[in-house]
């Protein structure tokens, strides 16, 4: 059966999950059409954390890497916006293009370790293929980002840890000149001041 253009679009936005199905049997039918805002149907499956959508989407093919008007692609989002289920998925059954930045210049694994996202932290480092101490447009590593731009609090030292076990550099600086340390000294987070000092040798 053909479909017009937009069908699948429109389904997946009604995560109607029969008609994503239906649609998809098709094979000449475009799997990365994009709406008005250049997201695909996998990056509003993503968006909506529609986990049996987006998987069927990344069977069928689905390009994880294809960016929208903002730079985001549904592999960067899904990282940086706790889409843990779908994260997973996507690392077992498609191949993430690390050289494909966000809108500051971040990979997946500093927007993750930001916001809070400790699983995703962990499901990016046990990956492994994420640069662990990439710098962004900022200078700013996963590392530093979770203690400069955050409170200190218990998940944001569980995510220091996480990053110092998998070895970021505890000893990289930003555009400012100031390394994990400085900031942590810098907001009286001791704990986490200790981590890095220890790390430091």
């Amino acid at each position: 059966m053909n479909y017009p253009a937009g069908s699948l679009i429109q389904a997946v936005s009604a995560n109607d999950l029969n008609q994503t199905n239906e649609i998809l049997k098709s094979s000449a039918y475009p799997i990365d059409e994009v709406n008005q805002q250049s997201e695909t149907p996998l990056m509003i499956a993503v968006h909506n954390n529609q986990v049996e959508i987006a998987k069927a989407l990344i069977d069928s093919g689905a390009d994880i890497n294809k960016q929208e008007a903002i730079q985001d692609s549904p592999y960067l989002y899904a990282g940086a916006q706790g889409k843990t289920e779908i994260l997973s998925y996507m690392l077992v059954h498609a191949t993430p293009d690390q050289t494909i930045t966000n809108r500051f210049g971040g990979n997946a694994l500093i927007p993750a370790a930001e916001k809070g996202h400790l699983e995703n932290v962990k499901i990016l480092l046990a990956d492994g293929r994420v640069d662990i101490n990439h710098q962004n447009n900022y200078g700013y590593t996963a590392l530093i980002e979770a203690v400069a731009l955050r409170d200190g609090s218990q998940v944001y030292q569980d995510i220091v840890a996480e990053l110092l076990k998998n070895g970021a550099d505890p000893e990289i600086r930003d555009n400012y000149g100031k390394s994990a340390g400085d900031y942590a000294n810098q907001l009286g987070y001791g704990n986490i001041a200790r981590m890095l000092q220890e790390a430091q040798g």
